[in-house]
């Protein structure tokens, strides 16, 4: 294919659009309008990326549904067509461990089977009591102040780093540490240099950590770990750098969901007065949805690589080609959700794809789903003039990492 972009209502031809294609700054929450046209237009097409490459980019429900759990589309950033986020990414591929986040069966199922207990829905559930404890304490503290707070720092980055630090059995006094590394690792406009080191950071710190649960284990993931070390059904290493992942995916993607699903919630009010009236867990679960379908915070796409031919429509797809999945224009595919621009948490939307699909889907997202229930359920209800204390226009997108978030959300009531 050429590098133009020809298209298929007008037949004018251009330059290949840049990934990730750029927001519009009147409409920050929505996906990029070049990918909506592209969906519509022309849905499996080539883009280009900061290393000049050019992988497919699909942006239709249906394509990646048919191409993500296809054993054809693989994994493996050490494919020479893997198309990397960025130049920090390529550059350490090749000496980070085989995980769950880059290899395909049958090691993919070997280590996802070591890590899978911990997170399966009825483990996860009992979870909720002492996620509402958490939640409702945190309430209190704000209620107990002057009537504005910094959402994000009062409510956003402390549920899910208090729930993970429990799961995983890390100390939460360690959260500043594990916060501000786990930021650096994943901002794509961090020196390589600096990443490295908040990367290093943390598996020194995991690896301290196992060693100290293999000699005295408890009742959490890592003692877990430790133990299938000691049986010989993962390495040292592999507990080590699992841990990691799972310490910055446990609380940075929520932390964003929990901020700016307040903020979407805010900008719809009749949603938001719908959930703040209800204690219907079947309607609060169905809002969580709703809200992850709407933003779709992982703002990189899905990266894959072709490991054969693959016929889609009417593109061939060749053994070696980067694959690029946009989850948020396939959220708001209206071939599937109907009036797609419009939040309504009333609408079916567990077919969403904010946390990809197939064999690779989110390894946390039960336990993601319970902590935004407990806090979508649980804050606007007991804080009912809850407000946004400055205008959309001048709160601070941040775009620098893997998802998309606001660096704070001052609230009042």
């Amino acid at each position: 294919m050429s590098d133009a972009l020809s298209c298929p209502v007008t037949g004018a031809t251009g330059p290949l659009p840049e990934y990730p294609l750029p927001r519009a700054e009147q409409c920050p929450l929505a996906p990029a309008p070049v990918a909506q046209e592209l969906r519509n237009e022309k849905p499996i097409t080539k883009v280009r990326i900061w290393n000049g490459s050019t992988p497919w980019l699909v942006t239709r429900h249906a394509d990646q549904r048919a191409l993500l759990p296809d054993s054809r589309v693989s994994d493996d950033d050490l494919d020479p067509g893997f198309p990397y986020v960025n130049a920090h990414r390529a550059e350490i591929a090749p000496i980070t461990p085989r995980l769950i986040t880059n290899t395909d069966a049958p090691e993919h199922t070997r280590l996802r089977r070591t890590v899978n207990g911990p997170f399966v829905v009825k483990r996860i559930e009992k979870m909720r009591e002492p996620v509402q404890k958490i939640v409702d304490e945190l309430i209190d503290r704000m209620l107990a102040g002057p009537g504005q707070v910094d959402l994000l720092k009062a409510i956003a980055l402390p549920v899910p780093s208090l729930v993970i630090a429990e799961l995983l059995g890390v100390p939460y006094e360690d959260h500043d540490f594990f916060q501000r590394s786990s930021s650096l690792v994943l901002d794509g406009s961090a020196a390589p240099e600096e990443a490295r080191k908040a990367s290093g950071a943390l598996a020194a710190y995991l690896d301290n950590l196992i060693k100290l649960k293999t000699a005295d284990p408890d009742d959490d993931v890592l003692s877990e770990m430790a133990g299938r070390v000691q049986a010989g059904e993962m390495t040292h290493s592999e507990a080590v750098h699992m841990g990691v992942a799972m310490l910055i995916a446990g609380h940075e993607t929520t932390a964003t969901m929990i901020s700016l699903g307040t903020l979407a919630l805010l900008q719809h009010p009749d949603q938001l007065a719908l959930l703040r009236e209800t204690d219907d867990p079947k309607l609060i679960a169905n809002a969580v949805d709703e809200v992850l379908r709407y933003l779709s915070i992982v703002q990189t796409g899905v990266r894959r690589v072709a490991k054969d031919d693959i016929e889609i429509g009417d593109v061939v797809i060749r053994k070696g080609d980067g694959i690029i999945f946009d989850l948020h224009a396939a959220n708001w595919d209206p071939e599937v959700f109907p009036e797609a621009e419009r939040l309504d948490i009333t609408r079916p939307a567990r077919i969403h794809q904010a946390f990809g699909y197939g064999p690779h889907q989110c390894l946390g997202q039960n336990l993601a789903r319970l902590e935004l229930q407990v806090v979508y359920g649980t804050l606007y209800r007991r804080i009912p003039t809850l407000r946004l204390d400055a205008a959309i226009e001048d709160l601070e997108f941040d775009h620098t990492g893997t998802t998309y978030g606001v660096h704070s959300l001052p609230v009042a009531w």
